[in-house]
């Protein structure tokens, strides 16, 4: 089902977030704690974006290969600091491809998105909601995936003016409501914002002095990670963490 992490914070290494912890996305890739049916490991790539607290767009990479093989980029992980971070490990729905672009994070401009989950029915289940995107759109998805069209309907939202949480929400409902049972734990995030769901797997958050982590599964066994309730929105800053209730029709939920 893919795992991911969102972090605003203090400029800290990479390695501290996604590699050192002893539960990490590292750890997860291989071992994670609670896919509930969606697979066993997380071995079909992975990607880290993030913000070094200068301005300007984010920096990422990505890669088809599993994270704990990618020499390069523990090397990189340790050299590097950030004050905003998203990252994902996949485990890729049987169908779709494993390559470098269908690995989260997806970007442009500021914003970085991932998907931990599946939408049922694809790519039928969705066509009615793919068909409200220009056409140029669907020809450049990073990839012919499920979590690429879904960055595409909320990075369309974005373009005309909605607003980050709305946007996200809006998606959601429309996709769960077109495509029941469907896992749909949707992350985005720039330097300044987290917003992320949790409908039909888990999520957990960890407020601290001036910086917050979201995450697939908590990381380590600290007592201050807080599970968020399923069907719920996080709106997070440094200083705020908001959970919100999120509701639809879904005959096909999962628990």
């Amino acid at each position: 089902m893919c795992r991911h992490l969102g972090y605003l914070g203090p400029a800290v290494p990479l390695s501290e977030l996604l590699l050192d912890p002893p539960h990490s996305l590292l750890r997860q890739s291989w071992a994670p704690r609670d896919m509930r049916r969606g697979g066993t490991i997380n071995a079909d790539g992975f990607g880290a974006g993030w913000f070094t607290g200068d301005s300007g767009e984010p920096v990422r990479y990505r890669s088809a290969a599993t994270m704990w093989s990618d020499t390069a980029f523990a090397s990189l992980a340790g050299a590097v600091s950030a004050t905003a971070v998203v990252a994902a490990v996949r485990s890729a729905t049987v169908g779709m491809p494993v390559v470098e672009t269908a690995c989260a994070p997806f970007t442009e401009g500021r914003w970085l998105f991932s998907h931990n989950g599946v939408v049922r029915g694809w790519p039928t289940s969705v066509e009615l909601l793919a068909q409200r995107l220009p056409v140029a759109d669907l020809l450049t998805l990073d990839a012919p995936t499920d979590a690429a069209l879904l960055w595409a309907l909320v990075r369309h939202r974005l373009r005309a003016g909605q607003g980050p949480v709305d946007a996200i929400a809006a998606v959601l409902l429309e996709v769960a409501a077109a495509a029941p049972g469907s896992r749909l734990n949707l992350l985005l995030g720039n330097e300044e914002l987290l917003v992320a769901t949790t409908w039909s797997h888990a999520l957990s958050v960890r407020p601290s002095a001036g910086a917050v982590t979201v995450a697939s599964e908590p990381t380590d066994d600290d007592p201050t990670w807080v599970a968020v309730p399923d069907r719920s929105i996080v709106i997070a800053t440094t200083s705020t963490v908001d959970i919100r209730p999120l509701d639809a029709p879904d005959t096909g939920r999962q628990d």
